[in-house]
């Protein structure tokens, strides 16, 4: 007699290939436990699907009802009522008064990609209503994050009555208020977490505030933008607004912006996020958009871009003009319409881009020091605070995240100015909310300003409470480190020889993407095959060659491993045979197609045969 998979027992599923220490550190575990397996087994018959497809689905916690919609999402199915979101009635109608009455609107944006995405995506639709709006990005450096009374000033004086903030806004309940005592009315789309005290503003569109009960919490501010501008447009069709001389805007036409402001602010690719993207990423392979071609063209992505891409190659640069350049050059390329300006501009981005690297770079070096100094041979520290006054604020998430990934703690990297105020960036891991810390930091006198999300922060503060700022943190996140760090696990999705990593396989498990933050790469082992080639390439990656038993060969990359745990390990086992785990990546190049393996781990196998389950 079989059990059905409800019936099954849970336990914890044995370490994968008997891996339970990688030369890394890492315990290699299968995704699926005994139910899991079940559901994959029963998915794969139900809908007639490739094992590992399966497998993969199960082990995203797929229900079998659920696999159809989750291999082709579509918005039309997840789109909730906007009005499920607070106050977004009170926004919808307040724009749709400024498109009838032809105001001048003054959109307040971020300069980072979500807050670049949501301000073009704004833009667009007012233009398309025929206003004129103003956009003000603020300069990371002299104004920094969010908006401020002097910008707020700027913006009334050049006639605006609308002052629309996207991305931000939230905890800004002084510039505001100054902005209502201007005549101003303020509209806020933001997704930034919130406290109990809240600006008085017209409307304040966040699913992360504490009275919204829409769940649409893990929404980028691009795609709260989106929604509300479904309800603007619902709003303007309700009162006779649309016309042939002035049609309704396709905002699925627009999907370009969603999916990269989604991607590039980390947020989670599950529900209507997933949709997004799977969908803005159909709409970017058309290169029918003129900013994000230009984009892709100095970014030399020739193939079909990848939720990756995303991340990895258009983001830091859109990102680039905010961190080390002029503020607003991101929105600017979004909105261009001149297929040479918009070039230019990209290309103005993509210098900006490699400038940043190399500040970057010694940045990075410098508090990687810092850290290791202050953590010091026994390794207790629970968070990483570094600072100083010679980094370029615009590179200081960039550090921070850097610091997050070597050492699997939390990290801020804080830029010290002259006037004895530092502004800096944290990275949090899995299961530390980093954002509520940052906040409780400033209600208590620690911090100038703060705020985010449980990922990453933004800080403000005094020269002089930085020990304080330090220990506060030690002492606010220890628990929930040590928690969060004690499970050093690597998730395998399944196993495969060299011979069997093809296009083809690349290309079936994709149906399950797009890939990124909560519907994570899949993760594949190679049982046993040796390390013929590794040797270092480009910018501290390892290129890496591995056959299997029957001579087979697969190429693979090392991001970033040189001087890393992962890079010594390949680099003193060459010739040996080794456990491989990674993700698989299709390469294109002069027109032909090659999947690699992007290395993530490796481990001595044991001496007894490994099985390919």
């Amino acid at each position: 007699m079989s059990l059905a998979a409800s019936a099954l027992p849970v336990e914890a599923p044995p370490a994968f290939l008997g891996v339970t220490h990688s030369l890394t550190g890492k315990l290699w575990r299968d995704r699926l436990d005994a139910r899991g397996a079940a559901r994959a087994l029963a998915i794969a018959q139900r809908h007639q699907l490739p094992e590992m497809l399966a497998r993969l689905l199960a082990g995203r916690d797929v229900a079998i009802d659920a696999v159809l919609d989750f291999l082709d999402p579509t918005i039309r199915k997840l789109m909730p009522d906007p009005f499920t979101v607070t106050q977004m009635e009170a926004a919808a109608k307040r724009i749709a008064d400024a498109a009838i009455r032809r105001e001048r609107v003054a959109i307040f944006g971020d300069y980072d990609v979500d807050g670049a995405t949501s301000a073009a995506l704004l833009a667009w639709h007012l233009r398309h209503c025929g206003l004129d709006p103003l956009i003000h990005i603020p300069d990371r450096i002299f104004e920094g994050y969010g908006p401020n009374v002097d910008a707020v000033r700027a913006l009334a004086g050049k006639g605006a009555t609308l002052l629309v903030t996207v991305d931000c806004g939230t905890t800004s309940l002084e510039p505001l208020a100054e902005a209502r005592r201007l005549g101003m009315s303020v509209v806020v789309i933001d997704h930034h977490q919130a406290g109990s005290e809240l600006p008085e503003v017209d409307a304040l569109v966040n699913p992360n505030r504490l009275d919204d009960l829409s769940g649409l919490g893990y929404l980028a501010a691009v795609g709260l933008t989106l929604i509300t501008l479904v309800a603007v447009n619902r709003e303007l069709r309700a009162r006779g607004f649309w016309s042939s001389e002035m049609p309704e805007p396709d905002l699925m036409g627009m999907l370009h912006h969603v999916a990269l402001g989604t991607v590039a602010d980390v947020a989670p690719l599950i529900g209507l996020n997933r949709a997004f993207v799977a969908k803005g990423l159909i709409a970017m392979r058309r290169r029918d958009h003129v900013g994000h071609t230009a984009l892709m063209d100095v970014a030399r992505l020739n193939g079909p871009p990848e939720a990756w891409h995303l991340g990895f190659m258009l983001g830091p640069r859109i990102n680039a003009g905010g961190r080390i350049g002029l503020a607003d050059l991101g929105v600017r390329l979004l909105l261009e319409g001149d297929v040479s300006e918009a070039a230019r501009i990209a290309a103005e981005l993509d210098r900006l881009n490699s400038e940043r690297r190399v500040i970057e770079q010694a940045a990075e070096a410098q508090a990687e020091a810092e850290a290791l100094a202050s953590l010091g041979f026994e390794d207790k520290a629970s968070v990483i605070v570094t600072a100083s006054e010679g980094w370029h604020p615009g590179v200081v998430g960039l550090v921070a995240a850097r610091l997050k990934e070597k050492f699997a703690r939390p990290a801020f990297a804080i830029a010290l100015e002259p006037g004895g105020v530092g502004t800096g960036s944290g990275r949090s891991i899995g299961g530390v909310d980093l954002g509520k810390a940052v906040r409780q930091a400033v209600v208590d006198g620690v911090l100038v300003k703060g705020g985010g999300h449980a990922m990453a922060a933004g800080v403000t503060l005094r020269k002089e409470k930085l020990a304080e700022f330090r220990a506060y943190m030690e002492t606010a996140l220890a628990r929930d480190v040590a928690q969060s760090r004690h499970v050093n696990e690597l998730l395998i999705d399944g196993a495969v020889s060299a011979r069997g990593v093809t296009v083809e396989l690349a290309t079936t498990l994709n149906r399950a993407g797009p890939f990124g933050s909560g519907n994570p790469e899949p993760v594949l082992a190679l049982p046993s095959h040796q390390l013929v080639y590794a040797d270092e390439v480009g910018q501290a990656h390892l290129r890496l060659r591995f056959k299997s038993g029957d001579g087979a060969v697969v190429n693979g990359i090392a991001f970033r491993s040189v001087g890393q745990k992962l890079g010594n390990a390949l680099i003193e086992h060459r010739g040996q045979a080794l456990h491989v785990a990674g993700s698989l990546a299709v390469d294109r190049y002069q027109g032909t197609e090659r999947v690699q393996l992007r290395v993530l781990d490796i481990a001595l196998p044991d001496q007894g045969p490994a099985v390919i389950r």
